[in-house]
């Protein structure tokens, strides 16, 4: 292995704000090993919605005393700000230190952490969101897939309870909107393995056929009136309405759309605010059909080994089988991050973005 630098580039956020609060350094301080870490040489970083959450200052950052690989740790015994800001939540590359005996230095991995938009990332014991990978996975392929793999493999098994493996379209009526992103493209995708009924929406010719090739029985155009997506679904349906909806959108379609098309009985995952936060719900609105409401999130469902073990060697075998794909939108420098988030903010991307760490 190369020796380990000082010094090293990364992304710094000094403050809320757009994509041009971004900045590009090359002078941040190379995080030091402690006991039970790996020092990671990051290759791809992922670029997620909820990284601009963090960047605008709608999600809280994480406490820099709690992470060594935050820029503004100072060994001060004061309160320190969350800002300056290094942010992104995957990557994948190779372990350049190791103090942990299963995480060998020389191995690839993908992982899930803060800290990630930047050349070297400190992961500290219990390791259980690092998976070495298999020969068979570059890590391009790996962290185009983790994060929204994994979401939508959990959110699947989990919060939405299907897990029998039919032909094609004898499952559960399914909706996923904004099915050409990340995330929804692997909803298609794993839905489609498992048998559902895929009623996908996305905003425009050109995304409305992505999701079909993904694997959707129906597509629906999102950038059609309201009134007319919920008329299609429901005629889709029979007027028995969609059993299961997967929303990553969030304010524009749950008070509207989703809770119009749910069936009787039906549950609606909220899990992204891609137009918004989700107001509050008047629970009565909830009454005539039973509709039951989720709000997960990914991390809870692989919080032990065992967890973590079972669904990522699930969305391994269905990557090296060829039964899903990673969907990459482009891959960007490092630097020309503040692109890729303005890319993404503009709903004009399909499938994952990436940053490549040179």
């Amino acid at each position: 292995m190369a020796p380990i630098p000082n010094t090293m580039f990364g992304v710094v956020i000094p403050r809320p704000g757009g994509p041009d609060v971004l900045e590009y350094k090359t002078d941040l301080p190379v995080p030091s090993l402690g006991e039970g870490q790996i020092l990671v040489r990051n290759e791809y970083v992922g670029v997620n919605y909820i990284d601009t959450y963090f960047r605008t200052g709608l999600y809280k950052p994480p406490s820099p005393s709690s992470n060594s690989n935050h820029p503004s740790t100072n060994g001060s015994n004061d309160t320190p700000s969350p800002y300056p800001l290094i942010t992104g939540k995957e990557a994948a590359g190779t372990i350049t230190a190791s103090s942990h005996p299963s995480y060998p230095v020389g191995s690839r991995v993908v992982y899930l952490a803060d800290n990630t938009y930047a050349q070297y990332t400190l992961l500290t014991f219990p390791l259980t969101q690092a998976t070495i990978l298999p020969a068979s996975l570059t890590p391009e392929t790996a962290c185009a897939a983790y994060l929204q793999g994994l979401t939508a493999l959990t959110f699947i098994r989990e919060a939405a309870g299907i897990t029998q493996q039919l032909g094609i379209s004898e499952g559960p009526w399914t909706l996923v909107h904004a099915a050409a992103g990340g995330t929804g493209s692997m909803l298609v995708q794993i839905l489609a393995v498992m048998g559902a009924k895929i009623i996908a929406t996305a905003g425009g010719k050109q995304k409305c056929e992505l999701a079909k090739k993904l694997g959707a029985g129906w597509v629906v155009d999102s950038s059609l009136p309201q009134e007319e997506v919920i008329r299609q679904v429901k005629e889709i349906t029979n007027n028995k309405g969609v059993d299961v909806i997967f929303d990553g959108v969030g304010k524009a379609t749950f008070g509207t759309v989703d809770l119009d098309v749910v069936a009787r009985k039906g549950t609606i995952i909220v899990f992204g605010n891609a137009s918004g936060a989700v107001e509050p719900v008047d629970l009565f609105r909830l009454m005539p059909k039973n509709i039951k409401i989720m709000r997960p999130s990914m991390p809870g469902y692989i919080t032990t080994p065992e967890e973590k073990e079972t669904f990522t060697s699930e969305l391994f075998d269905l990557l090296v089988t060829g039964k899903i794909h990673a969907n990459i939108h482009q891959v960007y420098p490092l630097k020309n991050v503040a692109q890729a988030h303005i890319d993404l903010e503009s709903r004009k991307t399909t499938g994952k973005l990436l940053l490549k760490v040179e």
